[in-house]
């Protein structure tokens, strides 16, 4: 039987994130109880990525769009006509024999997306518990929900019914990433979204390890924002209801 057929992105590989401090970076995401994995030298500037087993947190010490849904797709340069038969305009479009392909774009709400030719780093044997739950989903910050609807669902998302509760979003689902859409009145920043069926006891893991969260009433009741060092936010919610 033939395999299915690899969706226009690829599969995900990673949040890249541009900071200023690997090193202060992949400590706190240790901290929080993330693993290291081993990265390639496909990149010469400074790079780690650390996991929880389900989300990849890719931390360059460069400047470029930040943060950026990154996935792999082989055989990148011979795809560059399925990218314009999508209407996809690239922002950087980096492919030869003699450099690492690679390709940006950004969504509608200017949210920025790469596509590398290969994976940059060893994918870890085994999972690992983070003290801030189980990994959801990427939020971002958009004012046209049906705008993003449209250009994610071209690219092998399925969207849901928009919700109003416990704050209003839109979720969406794929074979590699969820994804979810947020007004940017609530935060106007990409969200990493974790949830936990003891959100206390949540906070109490994070105090004993000496982090600070803020209260984010916008995001519903117990909800709570914990920042990164070079800027990243994570939402920290309750289970679903």
């Amino acid at each position: 039987m033939a395999a299915a057929p690899l969706p226009l992105l690829g599969t995900f590989h990673e949040l890249s994130v541009a900071c200023d401090d690997v090193r202060a970076s992949v400590e706190f995401y240790e901290h929080l109880g993330f693993s290291q994995a081993l990265t390639s030298d496909a990149f010469t500037h400074p790079y780690g990525v650390v996991t929880d087993g389900r989300l990849c947190i890719g931390l360059h010490q460069r400047s470029a769009p930040s943060p950026a849904l990154t996935f792999v797709r082989p055989e990148l340069a011979r795809s560059l006509t399925a990218f314009e038969d999508a209407g996809i305009t690239l922002t950087l479009c980096r492919t030869g024999e003699e450099v690492f392909n690679e390709i940006s774009f950004e969504d509608p709400g200017a949210q920025a997306v790469a596509v590398l030719e290969a994976r940059t780093y060893s994918p870890l044997e085994r999972g690992c518990a983070s003290a801030c739950g189980d990994f959801a989903e990427v939020s971002l910050p958009e004012a046209d929900f049906a705008a993003a609807r449209s250009f994610w669902e071209a690219l092998g998302f399925v969207a849901a019914e928009q919700s109003q509760t416990p704050y209003v979003h839109l979720a969406l689902t794929s074979d590699y990433l969820d994804l979810a859409f947020h007004p940017p009145q609530a935060e106007g920043a990409p969200l990493l979204v974790f949830r936990d069926t003891d959100p206390a006891q949540r906070l109490a893991r994070l105090r004993e390890r000496g982090l600070k969260t803020a209260a984010a009433p916008k995001f519903g009741a117990g909800a709570a924002l914990l920042r990164a060092p070079e800027g990243t936010a994570l939402l920290l919610l309750p289970p679903e209801e």
